[in-house]
This record gives C-alpha cells, structure tokens and sequence, in this order.
C-alpha cells in the first residue's frame, strides 16, 4: 500500500504563506474545489472526493491522530460517478461527515503542498511527502521538517487529526 509523511499545521492565512511556497515550487499553484464525504470505517478512514460531477476517487487511509510528522497508508480509487457511490456508501455504511474545501495545489519535488481553505475552520498548510517502498520514515520526516522551516511554520501550529475531526469537535 502507498504511504506517506503527513503534517498538517493551522495558518493565519493562505495568500501570506502562497508566495513562500510558490517560491520552493517546482510546479503550481493549482486550485482545486474538493467536496470529501466520510464513511464509517472500523479499520481506517474512508471518504469519497468528488472533484466535479464526473470525477471522483474512493480513499482509504490509515495514520495516528497526532501531532508532527506521521506515517499514513493510502489507498486510491477513481470513480466517474462520485454521487452514486456516496449514495451506495452512504447507504451500506453511513455518512459521519462532510469537508468541504478549496485546495492549492504546489509541488516540491516528491512533496505536495496543500494549502487549504477549509468551509467551517479556516487555513491550513498540508504537507505530504510520497515515500518510496522500503525508504526510512525518517527521510520522509526529515524532508517535512525542513519545508516546514522554510516555510515559517512553527510546531506549535501543528494540528493532529482530520479536518472532519476539528469540524465535530466545533458542534461539541
């Protein structure tokens, strides 16, 4: 299964932070509107990202709710009928949550850097660093950790969990 380095950290907002990220891109800005409907799932987490009407893809990931860098397992399926299939998994195993987002896309070599405007919570800095089978946790932790600092973001604006998780936390 593929895995990653994951960190998510709160920002102020996301034009202060787009042009240093801009400025360490070796490809973006792409903005992209994500519509992420989440599932109940004993194993994991599994939600459905529609990206238009025709376009979507079925994810399932696994990682500690933590802060800092953390390893996550994915899992990746397109769909060309994203609406369907929220109502077939809303159906067999209901719906826990709904995140919807505008997302700028940047990449630093093998990292993607999300920049999030998320409906409800604010900005976030996603950073996920693709690792390779077999490579080190450590490489992928070190490579966040330095993007992180050239970034500005400190660890104190770490965030753990999902973005469905500050979004229940809200109504609580």
């Amino acid at each position: 299964m593929p895995r990653n380095i994951e960190i998510k950290a709160r920002i102020p907002r996301i034009d202060a932070l787009l042009p240093k990220a801009a400025a360490l891109a070796d490809r973006g800005p792409v903005e992209i509107a994500q519509d992420d409907t989440f599932f109940r799932c004993e194993s994991g987490r599994l939600k459905l990202r529609t990206l238009s009407p025709s376009a979507g893809e079925l994810i399932f990931y696994r990682r500690a709710d933590r802060q800092g860098p953390k390893e996550s397992f994915y899992h990746l399926t397109p769909t060309s009928e994203p609406d369907r299939l929220r109502e077939t998994l809303s159906l067999a195993c209901g719906q826990i949550g709904r995140v919807q987002k505008t997302r700028t896309l940047l990449l630093v070599g093998r990292t993607r850097i999300h920049l999030d405007r998320v409906e409800g919570l604010g900005d976030f800095l996603e950073l996920e660093v693709v690792l390779e089978d077999g490579e080190p946790l450590e490489a992928g932790m070190q490579e966040a950790h330095d993007i992180m600092a050239r970034l500005d973001v400190e660890p104190s604006q770490l965030i753990e969990g999902a973005y469905l998780d500050l979004l229940i936390q809200q109504r609580t």
